[in-house]
């Protein structure tokens, strides 16, 4: 007697309620990490009736920076090179350092609000790789201090404010992972403070680049290049304007000077920069 080999039973369909439980529990995972920085977002817009600390000594109080810090980190104030903000010798006539004398950037000026040393630069650091969000408005209101001061004490020199403002943007799987762009987190409130229209999405990264810091300065340029580009829509956008280009730190400006390439070959008057902090040359 030949016996048919056993056929194994059909999976079972789903029943409509678990199947609609398996597409919420997956919505849910999808949307947990936005959704998180959507409260972030929220919370660091609130005003700050409630008791907050000092994000740099931990004080009690209703700011994000206590009066002392802000008056001992942030009222000193260095003569920069108006065009990479590097701090330059108290006796130089030029404006511009040596290096832009000799090599010029693309970027017309930048603005910066502190140097990237301790302790500003774990405030730099909280708000990128720590997402405390409510760091981004003080970072703003800090740049939009030093953008409204003289930019080098005892001249009659002026730096123009942009007509528009746009932040250095991030790659896709970069802000998948982050789940926000630190450089819009600041240029939100500081388009809001200096009153000049903010435009996300005018620049778009095309390439995913590796991380400025953990490159030798040789490679940095390559990194960059041609990483960055303006949407077709907006090609014609920026013909003629000043445009202030929002990061939160400044290296070495490779990346701000790909992005002035960039607005400068799409007609770009001047490009100023406006950033937290700036590092120091090595």
């Amino acid at each position: 007697m030949v016996t048919k080999p056993h056929k194994p039973a059909p999976p079972a369909k789903p029943t409509l309620a678990a199947a609609r439980a398996a597409r919420l529990n997956a919505a849910q995972k999808a949307t947990a990490k936005p959704a998180r920085h959507w409260l972030w977002r929220t919370l660091a817009r609130v005003p700050r009736l409630l008791p907050s600390t000092c994000v740099l000594c931990g004080q009690d109080g209703h700011d994000t920076l206590c009066t002392p810090c802000r008056q001992r980190f942030f009222t000193r104030q260095h003569r920069r090179c108006v065009q990479c903000a590097l701090p330059m010798p108290v006796t130089g006539r030029d404006p511009r350092c040596g290096a832009c004398l000799k090599d010029r950037p693309a970027f017309d000026a930048t603005i910066v609000a502190t140097d990237y040393i301790g302790p500003a630069d774990q405030m730099a650091l909280a708000l990128k790789f720590g997402g405390d969000l409510r760091v981004a408005p003080l970072l703003a209101d800090l740049i939009r201090h030093a953008a409204l001061r003289d930019p080098l004490p005892g001249s009659d020199i002026q730096l123009p404010l942009p007509t528009m403002l746009a932040p250095v943007p991030l790659g896709a799987a970069r802000l998948r992972e982050r789940g926000f762009n630190q450089a819009l987190e600041i240029a939100r409130p500081l388009s809001r403070l200096l009153d000049i229209d903010l435009q996300p999405q005018l620049l778009e990264r095309v390439r995913d680049t590796q991380a400025q810091s953990g490159l030798p300065l040789t490679a940095r340029a390559r990194n960059t290049r041609n990483a960055f580009a303006l949407p077709y829509q907006l090609a014609d956008h920026v013909k003629g304007r000043h445009v202030g280009i929002v990061d939160d730190v400044m290296t070495t400006g490779q990346t701000l000077n790909e992005v002035a390439i960039i607005l400068k070959r799409h007609g770009a008057k001047r490009v100023t920069n406006l950033v937290f902090a700036r590092t120091l040359a090595l």
